[in-house]
């Protein structure tokens, strides 16, 4: 049986708070949100409770941050997309950001299991004044059980309407990619990360913000495999390869707090949900 399942999630401004409303049909839902850096910026924990995406799947993130407000999206644990016998499976999620908005979009690791047929796709919307902290953390496989991905196909799918647009598939049957230094180069995982804004980042702040994202990535183990270019005046990224999660979780979280700091003076504010 195929899961079908939509969430509508929009942020609000409400006085001095940032609140989120939602609606949802089948197993994909708001488990909570909260306010651990006080009334302005909400944290909404995302669940698909069957646990994984399989072949028919569909579920479909249809989010709004309204003027004002402050929202950030992240999850309890991996996105997994699970073999399929035949039909894709699809996530999809398309945000859009009113003026002088913020979202920061957190979710935990993607991992594709050998033999899924899967697409990813990610289309943020951002008006005048709106700012964007983001990431896509995808894993291919499961290395560390001896299990990698060598058959299956995942497409994944990032958009900034007219800014920039990243959109690629990774086949297991075709090694070229994964193995060339073009490519994957050999290595599991790939984080994607940006920061973008509805209108120029603007030239000084932009070189402050690669500079800063340098550094961190100077004094990470990863610092070989990571690279932050600015290949737009209203966006910022930084592509980084690992032999697994956890190095590359730990350089995008140090990249956040710094973003974060530089961008929006906010301190690290990390959702409870990743202590737990």
């Amino acid at each position: 049986m195929a899961w079908q399942g939509r969430l509508n999630l929009t942020f609000r401004r409400d006085g001095e708070r940032s609140v989120a409303l939602h609606r949802h049909s089948g197993p994909l839902r708001l488990l909570k949100s909260l306010h651990p850096e006080g009334p302005g910026i909400c944290h909404g924990v995302l669940v698909h409770p069957p646990g994984g995406i399989a072949g028919g799947d569909e579920l479909v993130i249809d989010l709004a941050v309204e003027e004002q407000a402050h929202g950030l999206v992240t999850t309890p644990g991996a996105t997994r997309f699970y073999r399929s016998a035949g039909e894709p499976a699809l996530q999809s999620v398309w945000a859009r950001l009113a003026p002088n908005a913020r979202l920061e979009w957190l979710p935990l690791e993607t991992i594709c299991h050998a033999g899924a047929l899967a697409e990813n796709r990610m289309r943020f919307e951002l008006t005048p004044g709106a700012e964007m902290i983001g990431w896509d953390l995808l894993a291919l496989g499961l290395p560390a059980s001896d299990a990698p991905f060598d058959r299956g196909r995942i497409t994944q799918h990032i958009e900034l309407p007219g800014v920039w647009l990243e959109r690629g598939t990774v086949d297991g049957a075709t090694p070229q990619l994964l193995d060339s230094p073009l490519g994957w180069a050999g290595y599991p995982v790939m984080a994607t990360m940006w920061f973008a804004g509805g209108g120029p980042i603007g030239g000084k702040r932009t070189e402050s913000l690669l500079d800063a994202t340098r550094a961190v990535c100077t004094g990470h183990a990863l610092a070989a495999t990571s690279g932050c270019t600015a290949p737009h005046e209203r966006v910022i990224v930084l592509r980084v390869l690992a032999p697994n999660v956890e190095p590359a979780w730990t350089l995008l979280t140090a990249v956040r707090e710094r973003w974060r700091e530089q961008a929006w003076g906010l301190s690290a504010g990390s959702p409870r949900v990743w202590r737990t």
